[in-house]
């Protein structure tokens, strides 16, 4: 057995005992697509800064190293910008989890924003068939090489240079949307391009909502227990918020994750204070009792009740049912 394959075989190991990968195709994705054909480089962090370990080098320990880590449950930096690291390939588990809360069918039509190094892409691929999968980022140099690492891999879906907020709709309808990364509230155009009862899965403050499109124009959902960190969506989109100040009271809470995502949801709409007081007399309410509602261009967030007392209205919406 080659050393890729035995070290993809225990990563799988790995993600399914971590309760993912129940769909035995999906399992099967992760098995055959060769994650080192997406990373020929990335940067892993060192004193000082970043080392860059790649599979053309020279010294056969760094090239070890270099294929171990590109099969441990771990992100990998893929770009730098300025010293810093501006993209990444996500966490294998969390992609897992991802593709998992998707509900993926035989025949489904599925577009992804965020192209990153195209590895998601490739499990898609393995998954439904290349002819059902597209990929849409911003920037032509993201685009060009996750191509080529498809294509590497032997797969050729539709990778679209474009303003992931504004979708593709020449390869519209879609069963299925999923977003590798952050957004402020969710993109119109998505849901246009969705057909009935498609589902919609996006970072959102610190988690991830997942929609389920109910009519054209309207979707609803809540948020999976998952916590999920990514890069800002680029485009026409609203981005996510930062994080307001915090004193007071809530200057403690504010090391608990819970709340810093109740924060994130939150902003732009209620001063941390009001958020901190509704976390307290909640009792810490867990992410999967929060939810989103998208209605005719407007959307707001809640906690237990889509119609209840505590909703807000996500950044660029024009109401909340709590304010009629």
């Amino acid at each position: 057995m080659s050393t890729d394959l035995a070290l993809r075989r225990a990563l799988v190991r790995e993600i399914a005992a971590g309760g993912a990968l129940g769909d035995p195709a999906l399992r099967a994705a992760f098995e055959d697509v060769p994650r080192h054909l997406f990373v020929p480089y990335y940067y892993e962090g060192a004193p000082g800064g970043h080392v860059r370990l790649w599979g053309e080098d020279p010294d056969p320990g760094r090239r070890a190293r270099w294929l171990t880590g590109a099969y441990a449950d771990a992100p990998l930096g893929t770009r730098m910008r300025d010293g810093d690291l501006v993209s990444s390939s996500s966490q294998p588990s969390l992609m897992a989890r991802m593709l998992q809360a998707l509900e993926l069918d035989d025949g489904d039509r599925v577009l992804e924003i965020g192209a990153g190094t195209g590895y998601n892409a490739a499990l898609l691929c393995h998954r439904l068939g290349e002819d059902r999968v597209t990929t849409v980022d911003l920037e032509p140099e993201i685009t060009e090489a996750a191509r080529a690492h498809l294509a590497t891999a032997g797969y050729r879906p539709a990778v679209i240079t474009g303003d992931g907020a504004r979708g593709a709709p020449a390869r519209a309808p879609f069963d299925k949307i999923v977003a590798t990364c952050t957004v402020g509230s969710v993109p119109h155009d998505w849901l246009a391009q969705c057909r009935p009862a498609a589902l919609v899965l996006t970072p959102l403050a610190t988690g991830l909502i997942r929609l389920r499109v109910t009519r054209p124009g309207r979707a609803e959902g809540r948020f999976l227990h998952t916590p999920a960190y990514f890069v800002p969506l680029r485009g026409s989109a609203p981005g996510a918020l930062p994080g307001p100040p915090v004193e007071g009271p809530a200057r403690d809470a504010a090391s608990n994750e819970l709340f810093r995502f109740l924060l994130q949801l939150t902003a732009g709409s209620l001063d941390p204070y009001a958020a901190y007081e509704l976390w307290r007399r909640e009792e810490r309410p867990r992410r999967e009792r929060f939810g989103v509602t998208v209605e005719d261009g407007a959307q707001w967030a809640w906690l237990d009740d889509p119609q209840g007392p505590h909703t807000w209205p996500l950044r660029g919406a024009p109401f909340s049912p709590g304010a009629r």
